[in-house]
């Protein structure tokens, strides 16, 4: 099995769950535990998605792809949803979408090789 370093989208993912954290803690204490749970929470479950879909069987990881995708587009709306709410800037918001676009793109890549090979 390769290892996670050999997966460009572990340390994308990973990177990004670091910003998400540093940036939430400074959300208004009302919003600490909505919005930056959110946050936090569903870009922890995309990582974990991924995680599970590199040590899963074939069958299986196309599924956890799946989810890690529909999670990625969660994400996406949470973040958006913050930037509308202002508790992120405009840059950071710019910033942390970018990212979900490369991941996104790095996502779409490995469920496509997963969808056409036997092998995995």
């Amino acid at each position: 099995m390769a290892r996670m370093t050999e997966y460009p989208i572990f340390p994308k993912t990973y990177d990004l769950l670091r910003w998400i954290i540093e940036r939430s803690v400074d959300f208004p204490k009302s919003q600490r535990f909505v919005m930056a749970k959110r946050l936090q929470d569903t870009v922890l479950d995309v990582h974990e998605l991924l995680i599970a879909a590199r040590k899963a069987p074939l069958a299986q990881r196309r599924e956890l792809l799946l989810q890690a995708d529909v999670r990625l587009e969660t994400l996406r709306l949470h973040l958006r949803l913050c930037h509308e709410l202002k508790l992120l800037a405009p840059k950071q918001y710019t910033f942390a979408s970018q990212q979900v676009v490369e991941i996104g793109k790095l996502l779409g890549n490995w469920r496509k090789k997963t969808d056409g090979s036997n092998t995995g």
